[in-house]
């Protein structure tokens, strides 16, 4: 079991999926002593990992298993030149970064790069793709852009699941565990064959926790991981070659990921835990009501308590025919999702600076500074695809065609609470309450084609077209606004920019997006590969601004990949070595950029095509079983990344300033005297550790592309016949470099820095010192390890296993200046039983 945890990290090509309990219809023949390829779906067709010439990182069942891996975020240690978190505040959501593409925002209007698919069915809403997992078959990370067979939003490439189809044998498995922070887990899954004609399979689980961090204001316990999810799937063979498969599926995630520290901030001296001290309460009553009712906050959220509710059903349906030499699919899917939360993104106090870096704690009731959303969205997909061969065994194609439709609805509110009374109500702000209808309607046609010259040589050309459609409207709640609608801050859709040109409400995209590909196979055992890619990401609009001539759209990314490989095994399949290079050219990159507005302290969202963007990379996978039993990896990342910014000094042509232009402007008030992140007024340096430019005046780091990330491990199988037990120890250990997460790279350091241009003394600074807050992250290590007892027949597994053992902690997001760190070492003891 563990063995499979080794082979399956050897990510790349599924690099390792050496257990045999994976189903045989997921495995490539091997021999028994050596190492196992997983059948994979990458380009949209059955083919052994080793054969597929893209970059593609493929876990089966039991590889999962074997490394606790039990829900989306934990993919990311095992994945070179991958980086992942959840959002902030949002435990529900994961914002992936693979090759430096990636992103941080859930609003609707924005899209993420890295695309999750469940059966074939793309999730367009980045706010629920931290799901946990039914009856698994396997899950592919494909990294690099997808867009011919994959299509929009692929840019930074895909996290495809696909889950077990219902057996015709009568069998399960029921699985129990508990763990740190009274963490319950409850998994289940049962085949239930009615005929040859028709089965079912019934799947579900569930988890929930007091949650990590400790709300010393409330005394409340936040940062649960609750889970809950049931599915019904059918399988109907109605001919030979005849198969419907659908499902329904309903997931529930209410999971937090709000800022805490290590040590009590409202007493320091209280540590060795997790920490937060936001007035936000979890819960109203009739004795204690919601303050944002009395502030002029509208609608449901009004009365949403602090935390995370997102629940979504999936509807998943694929009839499939099956010829001789080709397979038609019908491919539907329906996602309705729901969000509701109410978060506080300052922990109940004012935003750092330079003067005052660990703002004092005040516990502030409508938070320091809050979002409350109550969200709908609802996507509906249907895709015709099929592939097979022509003229022999010459041609090998894929073709098809797609539509996808989603409709959103996003009611939100901006609350900022100012010092200027006591806590702990302070003087609170409604920056923003209104309703987002944003709708995406996308049609496509693609064929990819395969040509076999010889048995070595193949050469691959693809295609597709994608047109896009995007409407945006905004309608502002507040009583004062319906009353008088003209001032720039009342949010509707007569949307002008600052320089008077109109704001569109309706984007059209049309993109072909192609490939080619080149493989040679001199033998068996070894795969050359290259391959060129294009892909883009959809645009959209900066729905978090609070002021009409903020609402400006932005363009689609664009992203040409070049890769070169190699897939390769030895000693008689005992040891695989797996090598990719890539360029990677963006076009337009979208970035998100949030920071503390220098005239009046809030806080600023701002998402803009600032630069153009080049990625350099290597990705080495090496796994190996020595000698039966022990399975050993390791996997090396190197990224070389940098923005390109265009040299011109014009502004856009909504007005809004150049980044050339910006860093002459921040480097003229350095020269002035001038500090970054100082509170507002003369001192402030505003251009400065602002969008993508720095405190120095630099074009920034960009975020979340440590230069190197490495994983490796090893287990051993020790076999007791006498008993009929294998016991497994395993471990694994990952690291990443140095990186930053905040687009502007803003970090406050120790040490005093003064501003020529007032006289005025700060205790801290922007530039240099020990990080106190911010953007940087240094390197660091985090370690896993498991101990696992199985009966040979593999009908019992108990399991001991802990994730971040050595309880080290890292800077993983950050968002005005504050710092979002990793979650502390949890343990779990699982135990599992297979009928």
């Amino acid at each position: 079991m563990t063995r499979t945890l080794l082979l399956s990290t050897a990510m790349l090509l599924a690099t390792g999926a050496a257990q045999a309990q994976t189903p045989p219809a997921t495995q490539a023949a091997a021999p028994d002593t050596g190492l196992e390829d997983i059948v994979v779906t990458a380009q949209r067709r059955n083919e052994a990992v080793q054969d597929v010439p893209i970059a593609v990182s493929a876990f089966s069942a039991a590889s999962l298993e074997a490394k606790g891996i039990t829900q989306t975020l934990n993919l990311i240690s095992y994945v070179p030149n991958m980086f992942g978190s959840n959002n902030t505040g949002l435990g529900s959501a994961n914002a992936y970064y693979i090759r430096g593409l990636g992103n941080t925002e859930t609003i609707a209007t924005f899209d993420p790069p890295v695309g999750t698919y469940i059966d074939d069915v793309y999730m367009s809403r980045q706010n629920a793709n931290n799901f946990s997992f039914f009856d698994l078959e396997r899950i592919e990370v494909l990294r690099g852009p997808q867009g011919t067979l994959f299509g929009r939003n692929t840019t930074g490439g895909a996290v495809n699941a696909i889950l077990k189809k219902p057996s015709d044998t009568l069998g399960g498995y029921l699985e129990a565990g508990y763990g740190s922070y009274d963490k319950v887990l409850l998994r289940g899954s049962v085949d239930l064959p009615m005929s040859e004609m028709v089965q079912f399979k019934i799947s579900g689980y569930y988890a929930d926790d007091r949650g990590y961090a400790y709300n010393s204001t409330t005394k409340e316990h936040t940062n649960d991981n609750d889970m809950a999810g049931l599915r019904g799937a059918v399988q109907l063979k109605i001919t030979e070659g005849l198969t419907w498969n659908a499902a329904v599926a309903y997931m529930r995630n209410d999971g937090e990921n709000l800022l805490n520290w290590p040590d009590d901030p409202r007493n320091t001296a209280n540590s060795g835990g997790r920490f937060l001290t936001t007035g936000m309460v979890q819960n109203y009553t009739a004795a204690s009501p919601s303050p944002y009712v009395g502030l002029g906050v509208t609608g449901r959220k009004a009365g949403f308590g602090l935390g995370n509710k997102t629940d979504t059903m999936l509807y998943t349906s694929n009839i499939e025919y099956r010829g001789e030499q080709h397979t038609l699919n019908l491919i539907t899917g329906v996602i309705d999702m729901r969000q509701k939360f109410a978060l506080d993104f300052a922990d109940g106090r004012g935003l750092p600076n330079i003067a005052n870096p660990n703002p004092a704690v005040t516990g502030y009731t409508l938070g320091g500074f809050a979002i409350l959303n109550d969200g709908k969205h609802k996507q509906v997909t249907q895709e015709i695809k099929l592939n097979g061969k022509l003229f022999g065994d010459f041609v090998d194609y894929v073709v098809g065609g797609y539509f996808y439709d989603e409709k959103n609805t996003t009611d939100f509110a901006d609350v900022f609470t100012l010092p200027f009374a006591a806590p702990p109500r302070g003087f609170p702000l409604l920056l923003a309450d209104r309703t987002l209808n944003n709708n995406t309607t996308a049609k496509a046609g693609y064929a990819q084609f395969d040509l076999n010259v010889t048995e070595q040589l193949k050469l691959t050309a693809g295609i597709r077209y994608t047109d896009e459609k995007k409407t945006f409207q905004i309608s502002d709640n507040r009583a004062s606004c319906a009353a008088n609608p003209l001032p720039i801050g009342c949010l509707n859709n007569n949307l002008v920019a600052s320089n008077g040109v109109a704001i569109p409400t309706t984007q059209r995209t049309k993109l072909w997006t192609p490939r080619f590909a080149l493989n040679f196979k001199p033998n068996d055992d070894v795969l050359l590969f290259a391959s060129a890619t294009r892909g883009f990401k959809s645009g959209g609009w900066n729905a978090r601004g609070t002021r009409r001539d903020t609402l400006l759209p932005f363009d689609p990314e664009v992203v040409w990949s070049y890769e070169v490989g190699a897939k390769t095994e030895w000693l008689d399949r005992r040891l695989r070595v797996n090598l990719t290079g890539f360029v990677l050219d963006t076009k337009a990159l979208q970035t998100p950029s949030a920071f503390v507005n220098p005239s009046d302290g809030s806080v600023t969202f701002i998402t803009q095509n600032f630069a153009d963007y080049q990625n350099k990379g290597l990705e080495l996978e090496i796994t190996a079983v020595p000698v039966e039993g022990l399975n050993v990896f390791l996997n090396v990342g190197y990224q070389d990344d940098k923005y390109k910014v265009d040299p011109s000094l014009a502004p856009n042509r909504y007005g809004v300033k150049s980044v050339r232009q910006q860093q002459a402007d921040c480097k003229a008030q350095l020269a002035a005297g001038r500090v970054p992140l100082a509170p507002a007024g003369a001192s402030n340096a505003p251009d400065c550790a602002a969008g993508i430019v720095d405190a120095n005046g630099n074009i920034a780091t960009p975020v979340r592309t440590p230069d190197w990330s490495l994983a490796l491990g090893a287990s051993y199988d020790f076999a007791m016949p006498s008993a009929g037990i294998i016991v497994t120890p395993s471990v694994n250990a990952a690291y990443r470099s140095r990186l930053e997460t905040g687009t502007a790279n803003a970090t406050i350091y120790s040490g005093q820095v003064r501003s020529t241009a007032t006289g005025t003394l700060f205790p801290t600074n922007p530039f240099s010192g020990d990080f106190i807050t911010g953007s940087r992250t240094n390197g660091f290590w985090q370690v896993n390890a498991s101990l696992t007892l199985r009966t040979d027949d593999n009908n019992w597994t108990v399991a001991v296993e802990c994730s971040n053992c050595f309880d080290k902690y890292y800077a993983q997001s950050s968002l005005v200046n504050y710092t979002y760190i990793s979650p502390p070492r949890s343990w779990m003891v699982r135990a599992k039983r297979n009928f």
